[in-house]
């Protein structure tokens, strides 16, 4: 990772490398974190955040979940997040807002630590998401099941959630595969390790609904609205392994991942075993938007 600009930590920016934790950080030792991952795109108007207020609104949420007490308000949070990527000088980034139990009382109750939070940005080039863009990911199916909603908010975007999600992706990448994908306890489809899932069959589109134990992805929703807004029938409905296996086409989306392909499942080819005609179209459509080249969803740029 290069170290461009600085990292602001409550309420400061300082440089890269001095921005560091005590070893004994609570949510160090218990994952007790919450974050966010929020791109900065390149457009021919400028650098632009996507979709920044919901992506706070989702920063805050999950910090109430978990009864963390962020001691800044939104737009304090949104101004730092401004204010750390034009101090990086980089037109295209990733950043990183996380609130966390810092350093203080050592033991299992986080409560009588203070929250920290830090918001670092990095370079990520939009090339350095074309994996499964032209020939498609190879996915397995994963041993790991994601974790319950009955266990831990799944609506959050806590760094828990992520060490079952780590679990998942290792045992893909150790196999050969590119990616993993998660059932929930009920054995449905739930998620990639770091995506959500959607599925074509027969021209119809569908993805697991919240209740599925998955997270409410901002691409997810991004992508659903593009797919209504084409008039393209989009159900909300469990998916099991069969239909998954027999889809016509099956593509997972992220920040990271904007709209990926999914030419294999296990040892499955999906389809023709070559990104399909919907998963392109959608791939095209979210770049447009994220360019802001679509004057409908302009208002999800904020131009810094």
């Amino acid at each position: 990772m290069k170290e461009i600009g600085k990292i602001w930590m409550n309420g400061n920016l300082v440089p890269f490398k001095d921005a560091k934790v005590h070893v004994l950080t609570h949510a160090l030792h218990y994952s007790t974190s919450i974050f966010e991952g929020i791109r900065c795109y390149n457009t021919p108007n400028g650098p632009a955040i996507f979709r920044l207020p919901e992506h706070v609104d989702r920063f805050f949420n999950s910090a109430k979940m978990y009864g963390m007490k962020i001691r800044y308000t939104k737009k304090q949070i949104s101004d730092a997040i401004i204010k750390t990527v034009k101090t990086s000088k980089l037109k295209e980034c990733y950043i990183r807002p996380l609130a966390y139990y810092g350093y203080g009382t050592m033991g299992l109750t986080p409560t009588l630590n203070k929250v920290d939070v830090s918001i670092s940005c990095w370079e990520w080039k939009m090339g350095e998401s074309k994996a499964g863009k032209v020939s498609g990911a190879k996915c397995k199916i994963s041993k790991w099941i994601r974790i319950d909603s009955r266990s831990q908010p799944m609506q959050a975007k806590s760094a828990a959630n992520y060490s079952n999600a780590a679990l998942a992706r290792v045992e893909a990448l150790k196999n050969g595969y590119d990616e993993a994908i998660m059932l929930n306890y009920k054995g449905n489809i739930a998620e990639g390790s770091a995506e959500n899932i959607f599925i074509v069959k027969n021209g119809m589109i569908k993805t697991p609904p919240l209740t599925a134990d998955i997270l409410d992805g901002i691409t997810r929703n991004s992508v659903i609205r593009l797919i209504k807004s084409k008039k393209r029938k989009l159900v909300e409905k469990n998916i099991t392994v069969n239909e998954l296996l027999k889809a016509d086409e099956v593509f997972m989306t992220g920040t990271a991942a904007e709209v990926k392909s999914v030419t294999k499942i296990n040892k499955i080819t999906i389809g023709n075993g070559k990104p399909g005609k919907i998963t392109k179209e959608l791939q095209k459509s979210f770049m447009d938007v994220v360019m802001g080249k679509n004057s409908k969803f302009l208002s999800w740029l904020r131009y810094i």
